[in-house]
């Protein structure tokens, strides 16, 4: 029998009950929400249990909702399963405030790069990270760059204004 997203989301609903919530299937891609202190649980249940087998860290990223209030930032992982090629999503929200998740390095090598990339450009804590520091952007950086905390462009600038590439305004 072929492992199905249903299966999936039934497995981790009576593993894990009430702490996963959201499930959904954009595009067919399997994706939920675990609460922040369990994400490193639902992994190693992922990766453990010989039905799902998801053994394999594809990916682990962050998005920065400035209006979502004590769960601005979401850390995302992407998980795959080799042997019946499919792939999930986990989303774990944490406050901006004290954005501090678990650390999957023990249970994914692959994760220890892609924990400081994260921590680099949205300064998420991965608590217990053998070695987390910027690796791509300067040490002396005070803020982190993906973080919508910014105004995209400086309004005051004139060379920007439509009138200069001769689109509306006056001739």
């Amino acid at each position: 029998m072929s492992l199905t997203n249903e299966r999936i989301q039934q497995r981790l609903t009576e593993k894990f009950g009430d702490v996963l919530t959201g499930f959904e299937e954009p595009f067919g891609l399997l994706t939920f929400t675990a609460q922040k202190d369990y994400n490193l649980k639902v992994m190693q249940f992922l990766f453990d249990d010989e039905e799902l087998r998801f053994r394999f860290l594809t990916d682990i990223t962050a998005v920065h909702y400035p209006d979502r209030k004590n769960e601005e930032l979401a850390v995302v992982y992407h998980l795959h399963n080799f042997q019946d090629n499919i792939r999930l999503r986990m989303k774990v929200f944490v406050p901006v405030a004290s954005p501090k998740v678990f650390t999957a390095t023990k249970l994914f090598e692959s994760a220890n790069w892609m924990e400081r990339e994260t921590y680099d450009f949205f300064g998420i804590e991965f608590v217990g990270h053998p070695n987390l520091i910027r690796v791509l952007n300067v040490d002396e950086m005070t803020y982190f760059p993906m973080r919508k905390e910014f105004p995209l462009e400086d309004s005051s600038r004139i060379d920007k204004d439509d009138e200069m590439f001769g689109r509306g305004g006056t001739f």
